[in-house]
């Protein structure tokens, strides 16, 4: 009985963790046909960032429940600033492009930010687990659990049902919606695109970051964190179709609980659980469980 409540929340978490690392990703590539490598780079300048500003935020001998919104205001202002200047001063300038020729690009800035982080931070670790350990356990069906774990499954229950009424209850995400069924009528008939694909950037930029940051306080902050999560954002993004928000939750829930399971019933096959998975998936929907499909122009 404990195990398969610990399978559950286990499952539930690890989930709600991919799908925030996840949706910035899927976010990116449905609007602007962009298959962002540099996106584990943002997680990572948002777990550093983060790891930095609670530190100095502790040093100061401040209040801790003030540690949350010190993470909130990290992840907002840094996820934008970032957003804008690598969109701003860089991929602005390459719209158009083969989609080919964009990865590799995104690519080449994903190996200058590793470093750039590098530079910044060095290469030891960072330690911000006060805000893990301020909340405490919980006892859920006789197992203790951290409530940490359990508000980050509310995070992203938030993030991805307020992702979902901006794109479909605002002004600007209707923009967005038409700018990914046509982008050339979307400019033809008036919308600024531009404005469109720097907002679609910053925004999915911000969500990598918030991943970052709502990570730091579980792990230790080190070089190289980003390689796996764009990996796993990928493996998530793929199993429910590439450009689809409800896709990226559909596939995080399916790579999340075959990790819990493999991990408690069989820890031989964990590092093969999620790419099993997404194997699976491929061989039955080539283009992912909720891929989009596209009009051909002629």
């Amino acid at each position: 009985m404990l195990k398969t409540i610990a399978i559950l929340l286990d499952g539930l978490n690890y989930s709600a963790w991919l799908f925030l690392v996840a949706v910035g990703l899927t976010l990116i590539y449905g609007v602007m046909r962009i298959l962002n490598i540099a996106h584990g780079a943002f997680y990572a300048i948002g777990a550093y960032s983060c790891a930095t500003a609670l530190g100095l935020y502790y040093s100061a001998g401040l209040p801790e429940a003030g540690a949350f919104l010190v993470m909130a205001l990290v992840a907002v202002v840094v996820g934008m600033l970032v957003g804008l200047a690598i969109e701003r001063g860089v991929l602005r300038h390459l719209y158009g492009q083969d989609e080919v020729l964009m990865v590799l690009i995104t690519y080449a800035l994903f190996l200058i930010l590793e470093d750039s982080v590098k530079l910044i931070w060095g290469v030891e670790s960072y330690f911000a687990f006060k805000p893990y350990a301020y909340f405490g356990f919980i006892d859920v069906g006789g197992l203790p659990y951290q409530v940490y774990d359990l508000l980050m499954v509310g995070l992203a229950v938030v993030l991805g049902v307020g992702l979902w009424i901006w794109l479909t209850r605002t002004r600007t995400g209707r923009l967005m919606t038409a700018v990914v069924a046509d982008r050339e009528i979307s400019a033809a008939m008036g919308v600024n695109v531009t404005f469109i694909f720097a907002t679609t950037f910053a925004v999915g930029t911000a969500l990598a970051v918030v991943g970052g940051v709502a990570t730091a306080p579980k792990i230790a902050v080190t070089p190289g964190i980003g390689v796996e999560v764009i990996i796993l954002a990928f493996a998530v993004v793929v199993i429910g179709g590439l450009g689809s928000i409800p896709g990226a939750a559909i596939g995080a829930l399916f790579a999340g609980y075959a990790r819990a399971a493999s991990v408690h019933l069989a820890p031989e096959f964990e590092l093969f659980a999620i790419y099993a998975v997404m194997a699976l998936v491929l061989a039955i929907r080539p283009h992912g469980l909720f891929a989009r499909t596209d009009g051909r122009k002629i």
